[in-house]
C-alpha cells in the first residue's frame, strides 16, 4: 500500500497567526484546524464547485484541442497561435 506524504503549506504570516490562534484556542493542532476548515468551505460551496465542473466539462467537444484548453486555460485560438496540437506525439 503506498504511502501518504504531505506537501507544506505556504501560507502568510497573518494567516498563519489566525491559523495558530484559532486552533490553540479550540484546543486543536495547526493540522487539524486547517483540515477541517478546508472541509467546511468545500462543503459550504459545492453547488459552486460542481456548476464550475459542469461548465467546464461542456467545452469538452472529444477533440485534443478542447482537453489542452481545459488544462491549460488557453482558448482554441491561443493554442493554434501557439503552433497547435501535435496529435503525432501527444498521448490520450
Amino acid at each position: 500500500m503506498p504511502t501518504k506524504t504531505t506537501a507544506p503549506l505556504k501560507v502568510d504570516p497573518e494567516t498563519d497567526k489566525l491559523i495558530s490562534h484559532g486552533a490553540h484556542l479550540l484546543g486543536m493542532t495547526k493540522k487539524q484546524f486547517v483540515d477541517e476548515a478546508i472541509r467546511r468551505f468545500l462543503d459550504e460551496r459545492r453547488g459552486e464547485l460542481q456548476a464550475r465542473m459542469q461548465s467546464m466539462m461542456a467545452t469538452l467537444d472529444g477533440s485534443r484541442t478542447s482537453r489542452v484548453s481545459l488544462l491549460s486555460g488557453l482558448s482554441a485560438e491561443e493554442i493554434e497561435e501557439l503552433g497547435g496540437v501535435e496529435t503525432a506525439h501527444l498521448a490520450v
